[in-house]
């Protein structure tokens, strides 16, 4: 039943949408954390900034934004990422393009974890001569990450999932890979099922793990 699987490479498939979740989840959680300094911080024009990318990103379909990374930085601007390789190169703008539009969602993750720290706190820190920078990297965000792991984890679910929109710019993750299954074999429900069950062995262990870890390192009110 499942011998037409030998003639494809399912498990470099899946193992293409790892390197894109996890490279695409490290950027996002830079960008993200940095676009939720901006959200919080006490220079206007930042804050305008922060407010203003989050609410049009989240806004913007993400295969539009893997589509501009593709015709639009690559083919018309002519920005390759350093990539020679079609292939390479096509994974590297969908790496970003996912990194574009996952940070913003990462942002408002981070943001509510702010939200739970004591204001106090942060005055208590400013009032010892510590600076924005210093309250935020110290005192704020070390309790805010703690509190921002459930939030994050759903977005983390919700990236590997997103990373089959890939496929539209031809990166060979499992969601290109099903497509050439389904034209080629008429195994329509078992290529399905088959990549279906694929997610689920990515997806579930995360979210169980990344779940226990969250209660683990809740903070304590």
């Amino acid at each position: 039943m499942f011998d037409f699987l030998g003639r494809y490479d399912v498990l470099g498939a899946f193992w293409t949408t790892v390197q894109l979740t996890l490279l695409s989840a490290v950027g996002s959680l830079v960008w993200g954390t940095l676009l939720a300094g901006m959200r919080v911080g006490p220079v206007p024009l930042m804050r305008g900034f922060g407010t203003a990318y989050v609410n049009i990103v989240r806004n913007i379909p993400l295969t539009v934004i893997i589509l501009f990374s593709s015709l639009g930085l690559s083919q018309t601007l002519g920005i390759t990422l350093g990539a020679h390789d079609f292939k390479v190169q096509g994974f590297r703008l969908a790496v970003l393009g996912l990194i574009l539009y996952t940070s913003a969602f990462v942002c408002e993750a981070i943001r509510s974890g702010i939200n739970t720290v004591p204001v106090g706190q942060a005055e208590a820190a400013r009032a010892i001569g510590l600076s924005f920078t210093q309250v935020l990297r110290l005192i704020v965000l070390p309790q805010a990450f703690r509190a921002a792991i459930g939030p994050l984890t759903n977005v983390l679910i919700a990236l590997t999932k997103n990373t089959t929109v890939a496929a539209a710019i031809g990166v060979a993750e499992a969601a290109f890979l099903m497509k050439e299954m389904i034209e080629n074999e008429a195994q329509l429900l078992l290529i399905s099922a088959v990549i279906a069950f694929g997610f689920v062995c990515l997806t579930l262990p995360t979210g169980l793990i990344l779940g226990w870890v969250g209660k683990k390192m809740a903070v304590k009110r």
